[in-house]
């Protein structure tokens, strides 16, 4: 999923990677599985301390789904085998670094890897891991930094002849990216020219190219988001991967940003099943989803009106009752749905085609 890019995201070749999600593989390290289900990255291994701990595995023992590179699961960067970048795959709340990592940094700056991070938190601001860097021949690269020369946005992504849709959700982590990217792999494989637009640190890894607009300024979020509308133009049809929740105490701003400057014409909801508050803020429910639907509807309508045509059910989770959550889902949006992973993406292809004057 190379798009709209003159190098990687990195801006060099990663070689073999190595993934740090300690303490968070495989449900809280999105970036992590993101890297492994999507990415062009040849990977050796995963760390996670605590699973390594428990016993030898491998990334296919934990993750069901044999479209993931399935490399070993290691306790220490040591304990790797030979790679080239260290990744850091996993970002809490409010995207710290946790000083527990800085073992594993420090052991591949030394033997002269380099380290990628999409933290708020910058390397490049932590003289230790500059000063070992430079010592050892290794780069810190900083996938979050936003350019230098972002705008407020001028309402121009309205004017692109690309069919525009957007992936929004009730939540965070509930699909978003996974569902951009399988959107991007199904409208390929039946002859659409589709590009990812990546909105965050897991994304642009997986597609090579974007910008984080949580990163930005806020007066320039939306701005950042047109530039990279009308950077891929060209192409029938865009996805924007969406970030954040309409209804989330903390990242609505983004959200809304996103929305705005994208002025997509149609929209996929994303939803976990069975989530019925808001992860890391439980004090918080997450409305029906029709009405979270309605909301984000309602707000793109003054700046360019989109509907919801397609839901996307994360049933991860589920044991059994899959096709109930799903039919249930569906019913109360009013549109097609599908868990995009399970299923693939061809329904909410169907769906984007159906409401919108995207010719396959």
């Amino acid at each position: 999923m190379s798009d709209m890019r003159e190098a990687t995201a990195l801006g060099f070749d990663p070689g073999r990677v190595a993934i740090l999600a300690h303490e968070g593989f495989p449900d809280r390290a999105k970036t992590a599985l993101g890297v492994l289900r999507y990415a062009d990255y040849d990977v050796a291994a995963v760390l996670d301390r605590e699973l390594a701990g428990a016993g030898d595995h491998t990334v296919r023992d934990l993750v069901a789904d044999d479209r993931v590179q399935d490399v070993p699961v290691v306790g220490r960067a040591d304990e790797a085998p030979a790679f080239d970048t260290l990744v850091i795959g996993i970002a809490p709340i409010g995207g710290g670094f946790d000083r527990s990592w800085r073992g594993d940094v420090e052991r591949a700056l030394r033997a002269g890897a380099d380290v990628v991070a999409g933290l708020h938190y910058r390397l490049n601001d932590d003289a230790a891991f500059v000063d070992l860097a430079a010592e050892h021949g290794a780069r810190l690269v900083d996938v979050r930094e936003p350019p230098a020369d972002l705008t407020v946005s001028d309402g121009r992504a309205r004017e692109v002849d690309a069919t525009v849709v957007g992936t929004v959700g009730t939540d965070c982590s509930t699909g978003k990216m996974t569902t951009t990217c399988e959107l991007v792999r199904a409208a390929r494989a039946r002859g659409i020219d589709t590009a990812m637009v990546p909105t965050g640190q897991t994304g642009i890894l997986v597609a090579g190219w974007g910008i984080a607009i949580d990163r930005t300024v806020a007066d320039f979020a939306a701005g950042a988001t047109e530039r990279l509308v009308t950077a891929a133009a060209d192409r029938d049809l865009l996805v924007v991967e969406g970030q954040g929740s309409l209804v989330h105490p903390a990242y609505s701003g983004v959200t809304t940003s996103i929305l705005h400057g994208a002025m997509p014409d149609a929209l996929v909801l994303c939803h976990q099943a069975g989530r019925g508050a808001v992860h890391g803020y439980e004090s918080f429910a997450i409305p029906p989803v029709g009405r979270v639907a309605s909301l984000y509807e309602s707000l793109a309508d003054p700046v360019a009106p989109a509907g919801v045509v397609a839901g996307a059910l994360d049933t991860h989770e589920l044991d059994d009752g899959v096709d109930e959550a799903l039919a249930t889902y569906g019913d109360a949006l009013d549109v097609p749905a599908a868990d995009p992973v399970r299923d693939g993406a061809d329904a909410l292809v169907d769906a984007i085609v159906e409401a919108t004057d995207l010719e396959p």
